[in-house]
Parts: structure tokens; sequence; C-alpha cells
């Protein structure tokens, strides 16, 4: 009974992690071709929140706990990244790239 369930949520966040693939895409055009400095940091803390989830989908996909540590120190590091690209914004004054 235990094994069956693990093997589905192994097969379930799999699945999940493919599918996280589709927004990943459109945040990696959406840094790239953005017409503004606002939209590339956003999307730079999307691609953040994006690589946190995968981190945990791929801890429940292999059973292995270490993954949970790397989303962790991904997520510190994109609240103080974010945290640092909005006070550069904010000091810049404008808008434009």
């Amino acid at each position: 009974m235990i094994a069956s369930l693990d093997l589905l949520l192994s097969q379930v966040a799999a699945g999940l992690l493919v599918v996280l693939l589709v927004p990943l895409a459109m945040t990696l055009l959406r840094m790239l071709r953005g017409p503004t400095y606002a939209d590339r940091f956003v999307a730079l803390d999307m691609l953040t929140g994006l690589a946190v989830a995968m981190g945990a989908l791929t801890m429940a996909a292999t059973g292995r706990r270490e993954f949970l540590d790397v989303a962790l120190g991904l997520a510190i590091f994109g609240f103080v990244g974010a945290c640092a690209l909005a006070a550069f914004l904010e000091r810049k004054g404008g808008d434009k790239p």
C-alpha cells in the first residue's frame, strides 16, 4: 500500500515538473523581451519561485531531502535579490531600459 502511494507521488511530481516547463519558458521570454526593467525584475523573481517549486517537486519525486535545502537556499537568495533590485529600481527613478 505504501509503496504504491510512493510510486504515485513520484509520478505526479514528475508530471508536475513537466507542467512547470510552460511557465518557465514564458517567464524566460518575458525576461528577454520585457520592455522595462520592472518587467525583467518581476520575471527574475518568478524564475526564482519556479526554481524553488522545481526543487520541492524533485525532492518529492526522488525522495532525497537535500533538494529542500537547495530550494530553501534559492528562496533566500531570491528574496535578497528581489529586495536589492527593488532598491535599485527605486533609486534609478525611471522605468525605461
